[in-house]
């Protein structure tokens, strides 16, 4: 849980599609953890005639990757089973009647519900082998409907006229919710964790916090049941954002919210503005696995000339700026890359993207160090220090 790599896996894995007036793209970093435990699932168009539905979620598996991986390739399924496809048909209607959608809502806790029980009969997860557990955070569309779906401490937001219009609430064992269902099940919440060890209230897996006799599923010391939030689709809605801690424990939901607003208007490249989000969040100093997926609806911002012409500008400047403070350290010799880092996060630079930062420029300052420096050592990363922002 706690281990961490000499230095980060920067490789990332992206994927990109689009279909029902949408568009996605995500992108997942290792970053400094020791293992990969982050997966990711992306589907338009979901089976059973239901075309014009659309189905994203992330999932952050701690103690192994094994639930986390299931989840990815499975949860969709047990939902649609446990929602049944009829009353899915019906929520996705024109105007749909409330009890349709209601019947959605139910179908989507039952799923996780079925999901966590069936995993529960693997041997390794049975037999205590593998103590594995994740969290899962997701949103179906609907034509009319977006349906948010929480498990656990990843988080999701939607934008909506540059504004967060939503976001899901982190299940931490401190909330007070939380913490009298715990309580009432035998357990304790110490540091902030469910007796002293786990971060989190809610989620699938950790079956070892889930053996509480005369408990239901829902009433133990971790429940695998999501809350799930239904929000009217509107013409203003811009884009919906997925994301593991990995990245909320560098970025407030508005600063992530702004920077990816300001990424939409310089590239339409949908990979391209993920890597920027995991990138500067490594450089923000997050140590943990990082994934995000982001959905574009038809309202989402449009690159813009302007825009453009001001971010290639910023790098510019920078560069300069990169070139002027290694050429006036003269004899002193070249200063490492994170002094150099300090010296312009003392100045006032104009136009840098907003939420992300001068953190967000990090490959721009790299890039021009490593040519005036091609022999360098490798630097410590700026996540070493505390707060270089």
């Amino acid at each position: 849980m706690g281990a961490f790599l000499d230095k980060p896996k920067t490789e990332k894995h992206n994927a990109h599609g689009d279909g029902n007036g949408l568009r996605f793209g995500l992108s997942s970093m290792q970053g400094w953890r020791v293992e990969m435990e982050d997966a990711h699932t992306a589907v338009v168009g979901l089976p059973h005639g239901l075309d014009d539905w659309s189905f994203f979620g992330v999932y952050d598996g701690h103690a192994g990757s094994r639930v986390a991986n299931y989840c990815s390739k499975h949860l969709l399924e047990h939902i649609i089973t446990a929602g049944g496809t009829e009353e899915l048909h019906r929520a996705g209607s024109p105007s749909p009647e409330a009890p349709a959608v209601e019947a959605v809502k139910s179908g989507i806790r039952s799923g996780f519900l079925k999901i966590d029980e069936h995993m529960r009969s693997f041997t390794d997860l049975r037999n205590g082998m593998d103590r594995s557990g994740s969290t899962a955070v997701a949103v179906m569309l609907s034509p009319e409907h977006l349906y948010f779906i929480n498990c656990g401490d990843s988080r999701a937001l939607l934008c909506r006229n540059a504004h967060v219009c939503f976001s899901t609430l982190d299940h931490k064992p401190c909330n007070p919710r939380e913490k009298e269902r715990i309580q009432n099940a035998g357990g304790s919440v110490m540091i902030q964790r469910v007796n002293g060890s786990l971060a989190v209230s809610r989620a699938l897996g950790d079956y070892d916090y889930k053996c509480v006799d005369g408990k239901g599923p829902t009433e133990q010391l971790v429940s695998p049941e999501p809350e799930v939030f239904e929000i009217v689709r509107a013409p203003e809605d811009e884009f919906v954002l997925l994301a593991c801690d990995g990245i909320w424990d560098v970025m407030s939901n508005e600063e992530l919210c702004e920077f990816v607003s300001a990424r939409l208007e310089v590239s339409e490249d949908l990979e391209r503005v993920c890597n920027d989000v995991v990138d500067t969040c490594l450089h923000k100093g997050s140590r943990d696995n990082m994934s995000v997926v982001l959905v574009c609806l038809p309202n989402a911002p449009k690159v813009s000339e302007e825009a453009v012409k001001k971010d290639a500008e910023l790098d510019k400047f920078l560069e300069s700026r990169v070139e002027d403070i290694i050429e006036k350290a003269g004899e002193e010799g070249i200063p490492d890359l994170v002094h150099i880092m300090r010296i312009l996060a003392s100045e006032s630079i104009p136009n840098l993207p907003p939420g992300g930062g001068l953190a967000s420029k990090h490959s721009v300052i790299e890039a021009v160090y490593t040519r005036l420096n091609p022999h360098r050592e490798e630097d410590g990363n700026v996540a070493d220090l505390e707060d270089p922002w």
